[in-house]
């Protein structure tokens, strides 16, 4: 099965709500691992295309303690990336998305390459701006939007300069 074919596929179930109830769970500890086998350069669910999956680290919310979840992304410049905080269209935005709002300095892992980031929350009107190119990127993302009521954060990540050094 050719990539194209296999993503189509791919978009099709993922838009389907009986599978977003038993992969939600399953999802991060197999990506998490496969991107520990593969040296940072891939995550089992974005195996067509590598560099549109990456892992977020942050900082707990609640415990302060750092939080590790893969997330597809869209790259729009070399130096930034948008992440979408869709939660398979639960009505609860995930946990991620709490933690970089209250602490917006965070790292990612990209391609092999950790890299520290600024993350800005995206306003509804950047964020309907950008929805057509979110969507065309991954169409599973609108059947997120039409399943829940609340609206879907999305953060650009940019590359920051850590100081001292």
């Amino acid at each position: 099965m050719n990539g194209r074919l296999g993503m189509s596929l791919v978009h099709k179930v993922m838009a389907l709500e009986s599978p977003n109830r038993v992969l939600p769970p399953l999802m991060p500890s197999i990506d998490r691992s496969f991107h520990r086998i593969t040296r940072g350069r891939s995550l089992f669910f974005t195996l067509p295309d590598p560099k549109s999956g990456l892992i977020l680290t942050t900082t707990g919310a609640q415990s302060g303690q750092p939080r590790r979840t893969p997330l597809l992304c869209i790259t729009e410049e070399p130096d930034r990336w948008l992440v979408i905080g869709s939660n398979f269209g639960k009505p609860s935005h995930p946990g991620w998305t709490a933690n970089l709002r209250q602490q917006p300095h965070a790292m990612i892992n990209w391609r092999g390459r950790d890299i520290p980031v600024l993350a800005t929350h995206l306003s509804q009107h950047e964020r309907d701006a950008r929805w057509p190119a979110i969507v065309a990127f991954w169409p599973p993302y609108e059947a997120c939007r039409r399943r829940t009521d609340r609206e879907i954060r999305v953060f650009r990540l940019t590359r920051r300069q850590i100081t001292g050094q």
